[in-house]
């Protein structure tokens, strides 16, 4: 019985729609029968056939005309979506399901072009146009905040969007060898000596930025002063030998190489490996980062290839419980609240839990840690030393 008003109200648009397309037919059949008899008065009777043939035409032409409009096939559209090296998975599941529900409600096709790769290097390419994103999916607001100084997308992008515009979340994972042999438990223990930490580069990777700040936090969060967390932070990077261009080399070194003690790495992916037969154990700490994934589309590239509409849609469509559901199915933390409750209870408790905002917010962290000879390039200057 639920259903009868929503039925109800899809009969009366119906309803409503057919009888604005028999109004206007019938004005141009009236509009076109007043010319005409304008153009014909008084003829013959000949004369008035013809007239009448013409009139007959005309009204079939317009007819079809105004029917034809209504059914007509839209043209096909290309969407280019710009990701991250680990959503890949996640984005073979839902954009068919998307590109199904367009196609149903609208009678268009859409195809996607897909890049991944490191956040930082994605969001690069698509500054320098060498990637013509119409959306863009990334590991970190801060790459999304870059190319909004590019001029490519507008100011406030995070608040046109749900949730701020994070389509998906994090936490950070501890991944160790079979029998944990270098009694890895906390973030403190990965700047013990003889620890082979694997790594990303924060210069190319969203993990890699993530991992220095969940580092960083570890102490600053806890009560330690910044002088602490930054001795602690070199040491951990003095135990990393290779910093990776993203989050699946990374994976790829460590599971498939069999390179390092440890590998810091996104919760989803660790879980999914061992999901997929790769079972190694690891820690999710109980202090740890909110590692939050932001989506939006990119208004100059949406522009110049008229596809607004549909990008909107698609970016909206991330948040829908189909959506999340196949984002929560590889262990990325859902932020739609239908779905958070419906798997809460698969993840690690986190007892406290920082984010970006909590270490100064982002225009602050870049400055801070990122920029050009910043604290992370004097930890890197310090491991060389």
């Amino acid at each position: 019985m639920s259903k009868l008003p929503h039925l109800t109200q899809i009969a009366t648009y119906i309803i409503a729609g057919m009888q604005i397309y028999f109004v206007k037919t019938l004005q141009t059949i009236q509009a076109l029968y007043k010319r005409i008899i304008r153009i014909c008065p008084n003829q013959s009777s000949m004369q008035s056939f013809v007239c009448l043939f013409l009139v007959g035409t005309i009204l079939s032409l317009a007819v079809a005309a105004c029917s034809g409009s209504g059914s007509a096939t839209k043209a096909d559209v290309k969407l280019r979506l710009v990701s991250f090296s680990v959503t890949k998975a996640a984005h073979d599941q839902i954009i068919p399901k998307f590109v199904q529900k367009w196609k149903q409600e609208h009678n268009q096709n859409i195809t996607f072009e897909q890049s991944y790769g490191g956040s930082g290097a994605q969001a690069a390419a698509v500054i320098k146009g060498s990637q013509e994103a119409d959306i863009v999916h990334l590991a970190l607001p801060l790459d999304i905040n870059r190319i909004q100084q590019a001029g490519l997308i507008k100011s406030g992008w995070e608040i046109k969007s749900p949730r701020n515009g994070i389509v998906s979340r994090s936490v950070a994972a501890i991944v160790t060898r079979e029998g944990n042999p270098k009694s890895i438990k906390t973030w403190a223990d990965l700047a013990k000596d003889g620890v082979q930490v694997i790594a990303a580069n924060p210069k190319t990777s969203g993990i890699g930025i993530w991992e220095f700040l969940a580092l960083w936090g570890s102490v600053t969060q806890t009560g330690g002063e910044e002088t602490t967390a930054r001795d602690y932070v070199t040491k951990v990077y003095q135990n990393t030998h290779v910093l990776t261009k993203d989050a699946r080399e990374a994976s790829n070194l460590f599971f498939q190489k069999g390179q390092g003690d440890v590998l810091i790495n996104y919760e989803n992916e660790v879980i999914l490996a061992e999901n997929n037969g790769t079972k190694l154990p690891y820690i999710v700490p109980t202090i740890n980062i909110s590692i939050d994934n932001p989506v939006t589309i990119v208004d100059k590239n949406v522009d110049k290839h008229g596809t607004r509409e549909v990008a909107e849609a698609f970016v909206d469509y991330l948040y829908s419980t189909a959506a999340q559901r196949e984002f929560a199915k590889l262990q990325y933390r859902p932020v739609n609240p239908t779905v958070t409750q419906e798997v809460s209870s698969q993840y690690s408790k986190i007892d406290t839990l920082f984010t970006s905002q909590d270490l100064g917010g982002w225009d602050n962290i870049q400055e801070k840690f990122f920029g050009d000879g910043a604290i992370f390039d004097k930890v890197q200057a310090a491991k060389k030393a």
